[in-house]
Parts: C-alpha cells; sequence; structure tokens
C-alpha cells in the first residue's frame, strides 16, 4: 500500500501545485484508510480516493462592491461542491484576507468526512471570499455580502447545496445573505443555516462548534474514568468557537486560562469566569475590539503579543489539562505540541479546522494522549445546521433544550463511530485514524452503490 499512497499523493501534488493545505488534508486521510483500501480492493478498483479527492464542482466569480468612500472594490468569490453522495453540499462560507482556492479545498474535503460522521444526510462543501470584514461598516459588508449573494445564489438551494458561516461569517452577514437571495428568487426557504431565530434559525447553532468540541473531550476522558470537572484548560481564539468552548467548559466545571486573537492572547492565572466571558462576548462580538483590552480590564491577566515568525506560539507553553485550539488552521506546530506534553497537557480537542501541522499530530499520537481531530471534535457545528435544515423542512423549531440533547447524542455518536472504527481496523485510541475511516467507509460504500457518478 505505501507504494500506491505515495503514487497517489504525487498524482494529488502534480494536479493540485501550490495548494499545501489540500496536499496536509488529503495525505492524512490516505495514510488513514490505506489499511482500509488494502482490506477492500473494491475501493481501489472503482477509483474511490481519486473521486473523492476531485471535487465535483468549483465556481469561482468576481464580487464587485461599493465602499463608503464610492470607491470601487474587486473581490473574488469561491464555492466548492466537493461530494453529495450522502446528501446535498454542506458547508460554511469563510470571508477572510487568507481564502484561496487551495484552502477552501481542503476545507470541502474535510468536510465531506466531518458530515459523514454526523449521522446525517449531508454532503461536503466550502466557500467564501478574500473579502476582509474586519474594519468595514455595516453598510460596507452588507454590500459585499449583496453582491456575492447575487452570483452563489445561482449554484445553490435547499435540495442542492446549504452554505453556513464560517470565519468571518455570523448572523449580520447570513442575513444580508439571506435576504438577497429572498428579493432575487422570490421564495422563502432554508437555503443557509445559522440563521436569526426570528426568521428560521435554530436554537443552540451558535453555540453548537463549542458545545460539540467540549462534548467531544468529556466523552474522550470518560473512556479513562475521568470528567472535566476542575482541569484547566488552554483556549486559542475568541470568536463564535472560543467563546462557546469557554462557556461549555465552565458548565462542566473546568477552568480556561487563555483566549487570543490574531494579535497575542491573554493568561488569565484565575481563570475565565462568566462575568469575564461575557466582557469578551461584548468585545468581540459587538464592538469588535481587540483580547488585549481583556488585560486592561482585568488585573489577573496578563497580555502577550504573537510574533508569527517564531517557532512557537506561547500560548501553548502553560500547564494545563486540556488544549482547545480553536482559532484557525495550522496554529499548532510540532514544537507546541512538545510544550503542551511537556506542560502536562493530555486531552486535545480541536475546535478549528486542522489547527495542528502533521509533525504536531504525529507527537500527540506518539505520546497516546487523548486527541480529537476537528474532523470528529468540531463536527457540532454542522451537525446542528443539519438539525436547522430539518426545523426548516417541517416548518417547526425544537427547544433549546432538544436541540442541546440532540448535539449532545450526536458528539456521543460520533466518538463511539471513531473508537469502533480503530477497534475494528486495529488502531485503537486513534481518534485520527478512527475518524477518517469511519467517515470514509460511509462515503465510499454510497459512492460504491451510485456505480460511476457517484
Amino acid at each position: 500500500m505505501s507504494d500506491y499512497v505515495a503514487d497517489f499523493m504525487g498524482h494529488i501534488k502534480a494536479k493540485n501545485p501550490s495548494e499545501p493545505e489540500f496536499h496536509q488534508a488529503v495525505q492524512e486521510v490516505i495514510e488513514s484508510v490505506s489499511v482500509v483500501l488494502e482490506k477492500h480492493p473494491e475501493y481501489r478498483n472503482a477509483k474511490i480516493m481519486e473521486r473523492i479527492s476531485e471535487p465535483e464542482r468549483v465556481i469561482m466569480f468576481r464580487v464587485p462592491w461599493v465602499d463608503d468612500q464610492g470607491n470601487y472594490q474587486v473581490n473574488r468569490g469561491f464555492r466548492i461542491e466537493m461530494n453529495s453522495a450522502i446528501g446535498p453540499y454542506k458547508g460554511g462560507l469563510r470571508l477572510h484576507p487568507s481564502v484561496n482556492l487551495g484552502i477552501l479545498k481542503f476545507l470541502a474535503f474535510e468536510q465531506v468526512f466531518k458530515n459523514s460522521l454526523t449521522t446525517l444526510p449531508m454532503g461536503g462543501g466550502k466557500g467564501g471570499s478574500d473579502f476582509d470584514p474586519k474594519g468595514k461598516s455595516d453598510n460596507e459588508v452588507m454590500r459585499f455580502c449583496q453582491s456575492f449573494m447575487m452570483e452563489l445564489y445561482r449554484h445553490i438551494g435547499p435540495n442542492t447545496d446549504i452554505p453556513a458561516g464560517d470565519i468571518g461569517v455570523g448572523g449580520r452577514e447570513i442575513g444580508y445573505m439571506f435576504a438577497t437571495y429572498k428579493k432575487i428568487k422570490i421564495e422563502y426557504t432554508g437555503i443557509l443555516t445559522g440563521k436569526g431565530l426570528n426568521w428560521g434559525g435554530s436554537l443552540i447553532r451558535p453555540e453548537a462548534t463549542g458545545y460539540g468540541t467540549v462534548y467531544f473531550a468529556a466523552e474522550m476522558l470518560a473512556t479513562r474514568g475521568e470528567t472535566l470537572e476542575g482541569k484547566t484548560c488552554l483556549v486559542s481564539g475568541s470568536g463564535n468557537v472560543a467563546q462557546y468552548t469557554t462557556e461549555k467548559v465552565l458548565d462542566l466545571g473546568g477552568k480556561v486560562l487563555t483566549v487570543s486573537d490574531s494579535g497575542g492572547y491573554i493568561f488569565d492565572a484565575d481563570g475565565i469566569d462568566r462575568e469575564k466571558l461575557a466582557f469578551i462576548m461584548d468585545l468581540k462580538n459587538v464592538r469588535r475590539g481587540r483580547i488585549n483590552e481583556y488585560a486592561e480590564k482585568f488585573s489577573s491577566a496578563k497580555y502577550t503579543a504573537i510574533d508569527p515568525s517564531a517557532d512557537c506560539n506561547p500560548l501553548w507553553n502553560h500547564k494545563a489539562d486540556c488544549a482547545f485550539p480553536s482559532a484557525t488552521q495550522n496554529e499548532i506546530n510540532a514544537k507546541d505540541a512538545k510544550n503542551l506534553i511537556s506542560n502536562g497537557v493530555y486531552v486535545v480537542a480541536e475546535g478549528a479546522n486542522m489547527p495542528t501541522v502533521p509533525d504536531g499530530v504525529d507527537v500527540f499520537l506518539q505520546n497516546k494522549i487523548l486527541y480529537g481531530p476537528g474532523k470528529a471534535a468540531n463536527a457540532g457545528g454542522v451537525a446542528v445546521s443539519g438539525l436547522e435544515m430539518s426545523q426548516n423542512s417541517m416548518r417547526y423549531s425544537w427547544s433549546r433544550e432538544e436541540v442541546d440533547n440532540k448535539l449532545h447524542g450526536i458528539m456521543k455518536s460520533i466518538h463511539q463511530s471513531c473508537v469502533e472504527a480503530g477497534e475494528k481496523y486495529n488502531c485503537q485510541g486513534n481518534y485520527v485514524n478512527g475518524a477518517n475511516i469511519a467517515g470514509f467507509v460511509k462515503v465510499a460504500d454510497t459512492m460504491l452503490d451510485h456505480g460511476i457518478f457517484g
């Protein structure tokens, strides 16, 4: 199988040059599922990996808009419709200057397996733009979103492709895009998730990724007869995922010591309690300020700037039990991983997508810590997006408690699927392989059932 993997990756890199994040994501999956491909030659004969790593459709378009000074601006928009074997395309829209084709292909590829794990009938997709909402007025964001949807609407629909939010896309942006779609199509359908509660949104959707990540960590701890009660935790990021990760850690009796943004991080030795979390939510969601303001308000906290060119991130160099990387891809390198281990961290649950580089993942696996990869640990967000789709189809809404219980049940099911796949293919305790194998087999079997168009 090593020759097959090498040949396959050589083909992927030649066909998709200058897309390192996509190469990284595909490499992880092919290495994990090589044992499955060896045991089931029908997957190789049907070229399942070759087909699953090629998007069914790539949409790229220009997005012209006018800023508040009357100047014309142009950004690039994307939608990657990766795989629809088990359901309509589902995945977020990201607005960030770093967005490019390779990053979105990596995210869409990951989304296929993540959605498969949720047990819900959803395919995988991803989209967005290199537009930066930071520093833009509400009117500028609205004009961009309207222009973006003027093209995207042609390619999405409640039974075709249902985008959601991601980095840079929250309730404000979803609202502008939804209204534009409704205006153009003259129909009120659930073509986006993450909507406001007054117009088709689901309770728990903003909280879902963070809550789900903590639920997954709790399930991993339960395999050792432990809980989050009394555990100290490092969290990166200060956006939606980090905020609700912190909230759920508090609910389960843990203590969060850190949060961050692109400029730096705060370490609060006393822990981030509910009052401090409310300050962070106001700072980031309402005032759109910087995290250093936290240290200016609370004397128990110290702010440290982060040098992106440094060989490690000091946030990951504090004594703790658990780590929840919740910012962005590749934020933990091998040295960071070693620092986490040496500081006593033995639980890592990824709230972000692929936040750990491959060498860092190897460190976690070699040390046999409880390591939950993003495609399993952070699947709660898309799971509740799927529940929002169900509610929209029924013209009905569930209570907060009902949705939270369904989310908790889905995360327990994802954890169980990872464990069972690991046991079946002799990689017990390896959640990376377990998640990749469990997600892959469901999609692969469906593609076989569908024939060449699967």
